[in-house]
């Protein structure tokens, strides 16, 4: 009589060859003690399977090879290249029928590297793998998550912005669980640290404000720090705390909030920074409460642009709360170089003469930009207009539609339906 573990193979072979693979799933689904009772003949197990025919039984063997707590340093040393193998040659079509299965393997690989301390290694195979098991370019898998980790742990930015620049229209399948929404948090909160690294603040707040606005009964630690960067941000574009959407859940005011005064109070008060200094060092945000201050001190400048024609460096420097006229002299000629205010200063005399913006909106760069906003404005249109096909094809949507519609028809027209219905 076979064991088991030579039950299982056959099953694999079984149903790999018959290609039902949805029971095949729901095999490996029981067969996880068996895999973890037998972790020494797992090697045996893999040399038999064929990485092709039978992507789906070999996922379970190495997630069951690499999840044992008695997997030995042995099989972590081999850890990288066999899941790095599996991802590039596995069939596709068959793991995403285990895409819960798929995504635990790319988490687990992404812990070995962080404890490894070699997290630019997972870069590229990770990009792999998100693209092997996506539907369609502008799905959201929990692998986005390990990606951006990596990608900011190894301080190598871009190669997570293929996927941060494409906006989310669908969620992989492993997503929908209550268990795994901190790896869709998670995907907003490290990409909103990545783009406010490259200081691309308009994403990194909208970023942010995904992480803040998620549907919620409890406050997540991931929730929390996302909304101290949102405030951070928030202040950096525009000078203020820009008010959440309405539709945020009432955890955001009751709880995140009041753990949050240190960066509220630096919203009103510039000397805050000071004050809460030791806050600001335990949370690692002092890099950013940094650039809020020196954005306010140069927003000050720019309200003074509006008001006066010419003013000293020293009545500069006093206005916006700087330390002299050398410091304001430095903030204005950063913010000429930078075009973000049109003045020269008279080096004789100290004085700051303000002059109008000399753009005419008129150059081939103006025309540039336009076109491509419009086709975004387009794309954006057309996933609209998608996205309300499909709901009005679902079936569910009908139904319910169809439903409402009857509860809302007067009786005595219902009744005369249901006649001449009758009648004919």
């Amino acid at each position: 009589m076979a064991s088991p573990l030579e039950q299982f193979v056959n099953n694999v072979r079984i149903s790999s060859a018959s290609g039902n693979f949805r029971e095949l799933y729901e095999m490996i689904g029981k067969s996880e003690e068996v895999l973890q009772r037998n972790s020494v003949h797992l090697n045996t197990v893999l040399e038999t399977l064929d990485i092709q025919q039978h992507s789906l039984g070999i996922l379970a063997v190495l997630l069951a090879k690499f999840s044992s707590p008695q997997g030995n340093d042995v099989d972590r040393s081999t850890m990288y290249q066999q899941i790095h193998d599996f991802i590039t040659n596995c069939n596709g079509e068959q793991v995403r029928f285990g895409p819960d299965l798929y995504a635990d393997l790319c988490h687990l690989l992404t812990d070995h590297l962080i404890e490894q301390k070699q997290p630019i290694r997972g870069i590229e195979i990770l990009k792999k793998a998100i693209r092997k098991i996506q539907l369609f370019d502008s799905q959201l898998t929990s692998i986005h998550a390990d990606l951006c980790q990596l990608c900011l742990l190894s301080k190598c930015m871009k190669p997570a912005l293929e996927f941060l620049d494409t906006d989310v229209t669908g969620i992989g399948s492993e997503l929908g669980g209550v268990n795994d929404s901190k790896h869709f948090l998670l995907y907003y909160y490290y990409g909103g640290m990545i783009y406010t690294a490259l200081k691309n603040y308009d994403r990194a707040l909208y970023f942010f404000e995904v992480v803040v606005t998620v549907p919620s009964m409890v406050v997540s630690h991931i929730m929390l720090e996302a909304y101290k960067k949102y405030i951070l941000i928030s202040l950096i574009l525009h000078g203020k705390i820009l008010p959440t959407p309405k539709y945020t859940s009432q955890v955001v005011f009751r709880f995140l909030k009041p753990l949050s005064l240190a960066y509220l109070e630096l919203a009103t008060s510039q000397h805050a920074a000071l004050k809460h200094r030791e806050v600001f060092v335990r949370d690692k945000n002092m890099g950013l409460v940094n650039q809020v201050l020196s954005s306010m001190y140069k927003k000050n400048i720019q309200r003074l642009t509006k008001t006066f024609l010419t003013l000293s460096l020293s009545d500069v420097a006093s206005r916006v709360q700087l330390s002299g006229p050398a410091q304001a002299e430095s903030y204005v000629l950063n913010m000429i170089e930078e075009g973000e205010i049109y003045a020269m200063i008279n080096q004789k005399d100290g004085m700051v003469v303000f002059l109008d913006s000399p753009e005419k909106y008129a150059s081939p760069e103006t025309l540039s930009v336009l076109e491509q906003q419009m086709a975004a404005c387009t794309k954006l249109h057309q996933y609209i207009q998608e996205m309300d096909e499909q709901i009005q094809m679902n079936p569910q949507y009908v139904k319910k539609s169809v439903g409402s519609h009857d509860e809302d028809m007067p009786a005595t027209s219902q009744k005369s339906i249901a006649i001449s219905t009758y009648s004919m």
